[in-house]
C-alpha cells in the first residue's frame, strides 16, 4: 500500500469534499469539485473493452451513461479477467483494457515491443478487496499472516502453522473441528494476482482453493457454504456474507473494508481499479476514447462508481489523470 499513501493523503486533506464515513451514518458521495460531463460534437463509432471481471459491471454502467450522450456509439464489453486485457491491447482488438491490478513487467514489455512505448494506466476508482465468510461465522478479525496461512501452502507471511479448521483460528463449539472451505478466483483474474501478491506475500495458493470464474461466484460460493472463506471485491458484497476486518499483523488494529479506512490507507487490501489504454506519447487520443475516459472521470462517472459498490476518486486524482491523458 505504500504506493498509494500520497493519494490517500490527498483524500484526507480534502476530506471536506467527500463524505468519508459510513460509520457516521452518511452516504458516500462524489467530490463536488469533479466536473459535470457535457456532450461534445464529433463523437461516433464503436468501442470494445476486454479485461477485468471485477470491473465488468462498472464498465457497463459507464457505457450506459455514455450512451445517453451518444446514442449512436456502440460499446462492447468482455470481462473474463485482467489477464485478458494486455494481449487484447497488444493485438489491437480492444480500445480499453480494464484491470484490477497493475500490468506485470512481461505484459508491459510485450506491449512496448509492439508499439515502441508503454500503455497508459488510468486510475478510475478505489476498491477494497474483502475476505468474506458466511454471515453466521463469528470470527472477529484476521491478520494478513493468518489469511496467508489459510489460503497459501507456502506461508511466506510467517504464520507458524498451517490453518485448516476454524478451531485453528480460535473458534469453539460447532465451529472448532469444521474444515475451512476455500473459494477464490482463477489465474486470469487480476483479483487472483493482487491477492497472491498482497495477502499471500507472493506465495502459492493451496490446491484446495475452489477457483471461480467471476467475482460474484466467489461470494455466492461463500454464501451457500457455512464454513467457507473467500476473497472478492467489496462491490460484490451481499447480505449473506460478511467482510472480515483485517490487520497487517498480530498486535495491530484490524480495520473493516469501509470507505474511511480505505481512504486513510489503514485497510490492508485497498487498490486502484485501472483502465489501460494505448496512447502514443505526444499525440492526442481520438475523440471517442478521449470522451469515454473523460466521462468515467467526471461527476456522473464517479456516481456510477458508487452505484456499483466501489469508492470514487477525488478531483485532485481525477485532474491528474485527465492531464495525463491530455483531456480538457
Amino acid at each position: 500500500m505504500k504506493t498509494m499513501t500520497k493519494w490517500f493523503a490527498v483524500v484526507l486533506i480534502g476530506g471536506s469534499v467527500l463524505t468519508t464515513s459510513a460509520h457516521a451514518g452518511e452516504a458516500i458521495q462524489v467530490d463536488p469539485a469533479l466536473p459535470e460531463y457535457t456532450a461534445v460534437s464529433g463523437v461516433s463509432g464503436n468501442l470494445k473493452s476486454i479485461g477485468s471481471d471485477t470491473m465488468n459491471n462498472l464498465m457497463a454502467l459507464w457505457a450506459e451513461g455514455f450512451s445517453k450522450f451518444y446514442p449512436n456509439v456502440k460499446i462492447e464489453i468482455e470481462g473474463k479477467g485482467s489477464g485478458t486485457a494486455p494481449p487484447a491491447l497488444v493485438a489491437g482488438t480492444a480500445h480499453f483494457g480494464p484491470m484490477s491490478r497493475p500490468m506485470k513487467d512481461a505484459e508491459l514489455d510485450a506491449f512496448e515491443r509492439k508499439y515502441g512505448y508503454k500503455p497508459m494506466a488510468v486510475r478510475t476508482c478505489f476498491d477494497a478487496l474483502a475476505v468474506y465468510v458466511h454471515k453466521d461465522n463469528p470470527i472477529e478479525s484476521l491478520t494478513l499472516p493468518q489469511v496467508d496461512a489459510i489460503f497459501s501452502k507456502t506461508r511466506r507471511g510467517g504464520y507458524p502453522r498451517d490453518i485448516r479448521t476454524w478451531g485453528d483460528l480460535g473458534l469453539t463449539g460447532e465451529w472448532a473441528d469444521k474444515p475451512i472451505s476455500l473459494y477464490g478466483r482463477n489465474s486470469a483474474s487480476g483479483t487472483y494476482g493482487y491477492f497472491k501478491d498482497h495477502a499471500l506475500f507472493k506465495g502459492d495458493y493451496k490446491d484446495q482453493v475452489k477457483e471461480q470464474p467471476g467475482s460474484s461466484s466467489v461470494v455466492q460460493g461463500v454464501a451457500s457454504d457455512r464454513y467457507a472463506i473467500g476473497y472478492s471485491g467489496i462491490g460484490y458484497k451481499t447480505a449473506d456474507v460478511r467482510a472480515v476486518p483485517l490487520a497487517h499483523r498480530e498486535g495491530e488494529p484490524a480495520y473493516a473494508a469501509d470507505v474511511e479506512y480505505v481512504y486513510s490507507g489503514d485497510y490492508p487490501l485497498a487498490r486502484y481499479l485501472l483502465i489501460y489504454v494505448n496512447k502514443e506519447p505526444g499525440k492526442p487520443l481520438d475523440p471517442l476514447r478521449a470522451e469515454f475516459l473523460r466521462y468515467a472521470l467526471s461527476r456522473q462517472g464517479q456516481e456510477a462508481v458508487i452505484k456499483d459498490g466501489y469508492l470514487p476518486i477525488p478531483e485532485p486524482i481525477a485532474r491528474e489523470e485527465r492531464l495525463k491523458l491530455g483531456l480538457k
